[in-house]
């Protein structure tokens, strides 16, 4: 998660769903932090039209939603849900992308590892287990809450944003 901490200062307006209960981030947001474009809207139309040039379905099943642009002005906004959105960061050309990138293949290919021998798997989990330094009580645990402002965009920092989509 380290390569993440670089895109900690800048937020990605987002928005909750609560019938499907999940995020939905908007990606001329995550754009414009990956590629560092003055323009992330002409950089989202030319991905998205490559894309889909490619035969690819992550831009097909991208909604739109109404997000508080940088006026304060309500727009409509393509936005992706957790998968779709680490989908499409595999697919953006920048040298800012490729430590995220080579983060999914690691996480990955650690859980490939995992599915083919539980024992590692197991141990992962012993190891975090042991990162603990003691068991909180019952009452000591923090109450789960609802995500902030469900039903209005928010402002979330990138870091964040990715390890919530994180298992």
């Amino acid at each position: 998660m380290s390569h993440i901490v670089l895109f900690e200062e800048r937020h990605v307006r987002r928005a909750w769903n609560p019938v499907e209960e999940k995020w939905y981030f908007a990606l001329v947001d995550v754009i414009a932090i990956l590629t560092g474009s003055p323009n992330p809207q002409v950089c989202w139309r030319v991905l998205k039209k490559r894309l889909r040039d490619e035969g690819n379905q992550t831009v097909t099943n991208c909604n739109a939603l109404k997000l508080t642009a940088s006026d304060g002005k309500q727009r409509l906004t393509d936005v992706a849900d957790s998968e779709q959105l680490l989908r499409l960061i595999q697919s953006i050309p920048s040298p800012k992308a490729e430590p995220f990138k080579l983060w999914l293949a690691r996480v990955g290919s650690e859980r490939l590892a995992e599915i083919q021998n539980p024992e590692v798997a197991a141990r992962r989990m012993r190891e975090i287990y042991g990162q603990r330094t003691s068991k909180p009580s019952p009452s000591a645990r923090p109450k789960p809450s609802a995500p902030p402002n469900r039903k209005s965009a928010d402002s979330l920092p990138l870091a964040n944003a990715v390890a919530a989509l994180l298992p």
